[in-house]
């Protein structure tokens, strides 16, 4: 079952759940997915989103959530936090698993070794190779400067 159909038929299950939470972080990844798909339309492209693509946006719903509990936190609004954390919960289901701190050490080396990689030069095809591969796995904020002093 791809990602989009899970989504959708989860969305009809919250409706008779009447879960109103899940039910509307799940309305608002269907509306980030439509948009994107109405984006790629604006650009010529007659197709839907891939899994991947569908993963990458819910990466970065989940990145928008966490930048507003920071804000929300500093501003002491515990209530919206808690709101934001449980829609981080809703999304990440829908993401692959992350990976353990070993899994990622692990995964840089392997693709650093694979892609023959000597210098700072090649972090550009280091970090790309590792997103192709593992997109909704790990955080890549964290992951550039792990490959950066791997490669100095």
């Amino acid at each position: 079952m791809s990602l989009r159909a899970r989504i959708s038929a989860d969305l009809k299950d919250a409706m008779k759940a009447k879960d109103q939470l899940r039910l509307s972080t799940l309305r608002l990844i269907n509306a980030a997915i439509k948009d994107r798909d109405i984006a790629l339309r604006g650009e010529g492209e007659d197709r839907e989103m891939t899994d991947e693509e569908i993963t990458a946006v819910l990466s970065r719903m989940v990145k928008q959530r966490q930048e507003s509990i920071r804000a929300y936190e500093e501003g002491g609004r515990l209530e919206l936090v808690e709101r934001e954390q449980a829609e981080i919960a809703v999304i990440e289901s829908y993401l692959p698993r992350q990976l353990e701190a070993a899994e990622v050490e692990a995964a840089i080396a392997g693709v650093i070794a694979e892609l023959g990689a000597s210098s700072i030069r090649d972090m550009g095809r280091v970090m790309n190779a590792l997103k192709a591969r593992y997109t909704g796995q790990m955080d890549f904020g964290a992951v550039g400067p792990m490959v950066k002093a791997r490669l100095a």
